[in-house]
């Protein structure tokens, strides 16, 4: 979308906004980095960075509340789970709803007046057209520019790869419990030093603060973040499940589709603001475009 309006396809943006949680991989921010650099900042569009703290800190610092990781639970009795999904509305949500609140003029807790609103341009393509909400609060009026262009996912990669932009990463938390084994043994394989971090913080969740919800209730289990519920390092990442070669064939049917750019992003499952395809859909998912 920030594409399309520098190049006048779409009407200009004021403003797009970044939800940083603090832990998204390099290349997410290098890229960022660079779409800023190269198509937003000489379009005269600003990208404005928010954030409500570093997820992973929060996650292992006791003296910190937490809004809770859909993490993969083994309870002691044998039976499995996962925990409550919290972390896209503290960490996505509620920073981009602040700084909407502070463009409008009326940050927290100031009333809004009625007919003072913002409209955000929300990146749901026809693949996903059901996700396609109205906003929650009169100050916020949801715009799906993709779905008025009839563009699919497939259509948005190519136009990227047309634009110089094929490698996009996807954004989503480094040690996000949704990653499917492909993005696991991307980051193995490509990054060893990010694949150590979130070892690491797979083996400190089993005792640490990411435990506990944001009601202060301990989880009587333990916590991964592989969905076999095996230690990361341990787990069966080198296995293709089903749902990966189905992804893959699907790419391999359209003539079009580089295989080796759909391969890199892995499972389709992820984390964002209103199009996240696992798990139950946070209520409140909203942004400005970006």
């Amino acid at each position: 979308m920030l594409i399309l309006a520098a190049e006048g396809r779409l009407p200009k943006l004021d403003f797009a906004v970044f939800a940083d949680t603090g832990w998204e991989p390099r290349a997410v921010y290098e890229h960022l980095d660079r779409i800023e650099r190269e198509i937003a900042r000489p379009a005269g569009i600003p990208i404005l960075r928010v954030s409500s703290g570093n997820i992973r800190n929060d996650a292992l610092d006791p003296n910190h509340r937490f809004a809770s990781m859909p993490l993969h639970i083994l309870n002691p009795d044998g039976g499995a789970g996962m925990s409550r999904r919290q972390c896209t509305g503290e960490y996505k949500v509620k920073p981009i709803k602040k700084q909407i609140r502070a463009l409008l003029g009326y940050p927290y807790p100031k009333r809004i007046p009625k007919g003072v609103f913002v409209e955000q341009w929300i990146g749901i393509s026809v693949d996903e057209f059901h996700r396609a909400k109205d906003a929650d609060v009169a100050y916020m009026r949801n715009v799906f520019p993709l779905l008025d262009l009839g563009l699919t996912r497939a259509d948005c990669m190519r136009l990227l790869r047309a634009r110089g932009f094929g490698s996009t990463p996807k954004s989503s938390c480094l040690g996000c419990p949704y990653h499917g084994n492909a993005q696991w043994r991307a980051l193995r394989d490509g990054s060893p030093e990010e694949w150590r971090d979130v070892v690491e913080f797979d083996a400190a969740i089993r005792a640490g603060n990411a435990r506990a919800n944001a009601d202060g209730k301990r989880l009587l289990g333990q916590a991964f973040l592989h969905r076999s519920r095996m230690p990361l390092n341990e787990a069966p990442i080198d296995h293709v499940t089903a749902r990966e070669w189905a992804e893959r064939q699907a790419d391999l049917d359209e003539a079009t589709t580089d295989v080796a750019f759909a391969l890199e992003q892995g499972s389709p499952e992820g984390c964002s603001p209103w199009s996240c395809r696992s798990g139950a859909p946070v209520a409140d998912d909203f942004d400005v475009a970006a």
